[in-house]
């Protein structure tokens, strides 16, 4: 018998049973799971922050994250509360990981539909706005002006920058927010097409941006886009950096990644190490330790349901204020723009994109915008890093 009551207490069964909020936890890490697996929703996100979710809440495995004293050493967080408290606090409080991953989506960029479009980056900007409506609406129903900033973020479609934003402004809050942006970004296939459905018609669907180029072709030609695709990263790190310094460490990761892309064959080693193992490891370790913040004492209450609520709303609002830019703007000039191109102001790269341009080739077959959608895609990367290194500047 008493072999057999050591046997049932080495288990978790016990724990499970009288504190059934674990068994809720790990309902959502296996909804994560489904959606990155089954329904392809952002896979190499979902599956590590969903799995990551798991893992933390099986009782006594010592896997959740934990409030710990900044005394303590990362020796001493590895031996007293284990390898994802050590991940963690090593990785993730610090700061370090959102800008190496940005260095390696710079080192996947191309600017070149961007700097061939420019007038669409405007687009880019007037979808941040949804992060500026959020910040005002959740400092009024009771979050404090950094919480209100932190949860805002979540509009830019932005895993990174919110990430970054919450560990500086709202560490406390770091797990519900990231959970709701990767979620919400996950969920870009289903969100777009509902606002578009909402606020576009069927004839500013068809507009049909090559015939537009054609009608009324740019009297601008660049010559060498090879030297402005090098030039570009160091003059855009140089402006927004003197401008807004505290964005740095997100626009100048980004930035970098980029160049030793454009470079060529000389740093071709650097931008795949940037772009494949240091980019994918990183991705790893984000959402594992991220995951594993979602244990019942930090996701079960209200903060968290306003931070859902509210990410969502920021999202909605981030993508209606893009699609009306473009209509206002529509309202001024010959050459139209498919408002479509205003939805792909999120951050969401390249997933709105693709999404805007489905919609598009849905109502005509030869409407392909995907290049235009990506410059707007694009320049909202950079606007949600500039919102981001503003927030910080201001409430920090």
């Amino acid at each position: 018998m008493e072999f057999l009551e050591r046997i049932i207490e080495m288990t978790s069964f016990e724990e499970l049973i009288f504190q059934p909020e674990y068994l809720l936890m790990i309902s959502l890490s296996l909804l994560l799971l489904y959606l990155g697996i089954v329904k392809k929703y952002e896979p190499l996100l979902l599956v590590p922050i969903g799995f990551g979710v798991l893992i933390a809440n099986i009782p006594g495995a010592n896997l959740g994250v934990v409030k710990i004293e900044e005394s303590l050493g990362l020796l001493e967080i590895a031996k007293e509360h284990g390898i994802i408290n050590l991940l963690y606090y090593s990785l993730i409080t610090t700061g370090f990981l959102p800008p190496i991953i940005f260095m390696g989506i710079g080192a996947l960029t191309d600017f070149g539909p961007m700097l061939k479009n420019l007038r669409l980056v405007f687009f880019g900007a007037a979808a941040q706005f949804g992060i500026f409506t959020v910040l005002i609406l959740a400092s009024w129903i009771g979050f404090s002006n950094q919480e209100a900033a932190a949860l805002a973020i979540i509009g830019g479609a932005d895993g990174p920058t919110a990430i970054y934003t919450a560990i500086i402004l709202a560490p406390h809050l770091l797990g519900p927010i990231a959970i709701a942006a990767y979620s919400y970004m996950a969920l870009v296939p289903v969100l777009i097409p509902m606002v578009v459905k909402l606020t576009v018609s069927k004839k500013e669907l068809l507009i049909n941006m090559k015939k537009q180029d054609e009608e009324y072709p740019s009297s601008v030609k660049i010559k060498n886009m090879n030297a402005l695709k090098i030039i570009f990263p160091i003059l855009m790190t140089l402006m927004i950096s003197i401008i807004v310094p505290s964005a740095t460490p997100l626009i100048g990761f980004l930035m970098f990644g980029n160049l030793i892309k454009e470079i060529g064959v000389s740093t071709v080693r650097l931008s795949k190490a940037a772009s494949d193992t240091i980019l994918n490891t990183s991705t790893i370790f984000l959402g594992l330790s991220i995951g594993a913040t979602m244990t019942p004492s930090s996701f079960l209450n209200l903060e968290t349901i306003g931070i859902i609520v509210g990410g969502l709303f920021a999202f909605m609002i981030s993508i209606f204020s893009g699609i009306m830019a473009v209509k206002i703007y529509n309202l001024f000039i010959k050459k139209k723009i498919n408002p479509l191109i205003g939805a792909t102001g999120l951050s969401a790269v390249p997933m709105a994109s693709r999404v805007a341009n489905e919609l598009a080739l849905n109502e005509d077959s030869s409407n392909h915008i995907m290049h235009y959608a990506m410059a707007s895609n694009i320049a909202g990367v950079i606007g949600s890093a500039v919102a981001a290194g503003i927030l910080i500047t201001f409430l920090s």
